[in-house]
């Protein structure tokens, strides 16, 4: 898969988040940041050209449902603030086209702590859903599909400390509320990769290992929408996929190209 940052649809978002009350002068005003991107993605064989939207927003989060909070619903103490990014992919087979969106809530907090990260893909040939939800140092999930040996079931995994959620990454390494790596740093952590590479692969959701690296020096690309200086990541996982971020390292820091994995 690579994506690459297009003309922007639409950023309703200016500001420079780089402090907790800058983040907040920059999201707290409801309006959200819409990203798109030209999308090459793997399937059947043969890489198909489509596109892809990120859209990130804020929203208020209950947590016992795990959904957004309608104001004035729920005591204070079970509501609190998330970054919410919703990850669309349109893309055609020769035939029939896919349509697949990954939401990931992300705790407003230090580390930003994953709150429930859904999916669901539609196609001809039928639709699937898939959910998992941390709570309690577990990690739950529950999942829908057409096809044959994975009609209905459930995860039921353990949520290891400083465990990385390959669908939380564009929000984490966007480095609001403090960076992930320093430059040149890189760390070794427990990975569970996407749910969309999962369904695709119809492979059962499971932790492995990954180390993730950023590059000592800040580069420039050139991509449709322009020139940027940016920060380039890697992430090396056990399986042996690869995944590359590179991150606008001006304000406010936007995802501007991502591949793999390979």
């Amino acid at each position: 898969m690579l994506k690459t940052l297009a003309p922007p649809l639409l950023l309703l978002c200016l500001a420079a988040p780089t402090t907790a009350q800058d983040f907040w002068a920059h999201w707290g005003d409801g309006k959200a940041e819409l990203n798109g991107y030209a999308l090459k993605q793997p399937r059947y064989g043969t890489v198909r050209t489509g596109s892809s939207v990120l859209i990130f927003v804020t929203e208020e989060f209950s947590d016992t449902l795990r959904v957004k909070a309608d104001p004035g619903k729920h005591p204070a103490s079970d509501v609190y603030p998330v970054m919410k990014l919703n990850a669309l992919r349109d893309f055609p087979t020769g035939i029939y086209d896919y349509s697949v969106m990954t939401s990931a809530f992300l705790r407003v907090a230090p580390g930003w702590p994953v709150a429930k990260v859904s999916f669901s893909s539609q196609e001809w040939c039928g639709h699937v859903w898939h959910q998992v939800v941390p709570r309690d140092g577990k990690l739950a999930g529950l999942f829908h599909s057409y096809f044959d040996g994975e009609a209905d079931g459930v995860d039921d995994l353990a949520f290891p400390k400083d465990g990385v959620f390959e669908d939380a990454l564009p929000v984490l390494l966007r480095g609001w509320n403090g960076v992930y790596l320093q430059p040149g740093e890189s760390r070794v952590v427990p990975f569970l990769p996407g749910l969309l590479w999962a369904r695709l692969h119809h492979t059962p959701l499971a932790w492995t290992k990954a180390t993730i690296a950023r590059a000592a020096d800040t580069r420039f690309v050139t991509v449709p929408a322009g020139r940027f200086e940016v920060t380039a990541y890697t992430v090396e996982a056990a399986d042996g996929r690869k995944l590359g971020f590179e991150i606008e390292s001006a304000s406010p820091h936007r995802l501007i190209r991502q591949t793999g994995p390979d």
